[in-house]
């Protein structure tokens, strides 16, 4: 196993490690964190911008939702990139990659029904998948941009 394939594989799997870290915290832990987040952001955006005025609420429950996207949408980019150091590409690549992703999302929405204060949400599995289409789907373009110039530059030699 080439180092390259060792490391991405380790990157994509503590990714899900931290993922899974997070979502086994009692709800309260998980509430007390994103609305630590939520706090600095909002200070933030009263320093910079002090006319704007935000829905706390709202504005928690879209940085909570983000969150997951953000997290997902990394995943994706992970999961595509070790599979590729598989020596994995092209269609399947981006089936496995988004696949895994998927996968892991379903496995963790169902861990949480059982952790105390959390629940399961199938909108959580939607907008985790979103993030990890968008993540595959810029790794596979960035990747396909790449061949052609790799291609192009080997032409002209």
């Amino acid at each position: 196993m080439t180092t390259y394939k060792f490391f991405s594989w380790i990157a994509a799997l503590f990714w899900m490690a931290v993922i899974f870290y997070l979502s086994h915290q009692p709800g309260s832990a998980s509430s007390n964190l994103s609305s630590g987040v939520v706090t600095a952001l909002l200070d933030l955006i009263n320093l910079i911008a002090p006319q704007v005025e935000l829905n706390v609420e709202t504005f928690h429950t879209f940085i909570r939702k983000n969150a997951h996207f953000f997290a997902y949408f990394l995943l994706g980019l992970l999961s595509l990139n070790a599979w590729r150091s598989s020596g994995i590409t092209g269609l399947k690549q981006l089936i496995l990659g988004f696949g895994m992703c998927i996968l892991f999302a379903t496995t963790d929405e169902i861990h949480q029904l059982f952790i105390e204060g959390r629940s399961g949400e199938v909108r959580d599995v939607m907008i985790d998948s979103a993030g990890a289409v968008l993540g595959v789907l810029i790794y596979g373009l960035f990747g396909y941009l790449w061949g052609s110039m790799k291609e192009k530059t080997l032409k002209r030699k």
